[in-house]
């Protein structure tokens, strides 16, 4: 199981999926309406480090971050 944890203004509980790479739960949220506004832009983490590609494997007890983007000042 991975559990994944949205960040900031996301307003979504943490998840807990069986899923083998970023590209399955990319397909997973597409599905989440309130999701979609927020895929296009987040930065994602896997176990605190920063990712970029969907391809990226994940194994049971990985925690996936999703990161928003933050304005401030």
């Amino acid at each position: 199981m991975v559990r994944v944890e949205f960040l900031g203004p996301m307003q979504k509980e943490p998840l807990e999926l069986e899923i083998t790479n970023l590209s399955e739960l990319a397909n997973i949220l597409q599905d989440d309406k309130d999701m979609q506004k927020w895929l296009e832009n987040s930065a994602v983490a896997v176990n605190d480090t920063l990712v970029s590609s969907r391809d990226f494997s994940l194994k049971d007890g990985d925690k996936v971050s999703l990161l928003p983007p933050v304005c401030g000042g």
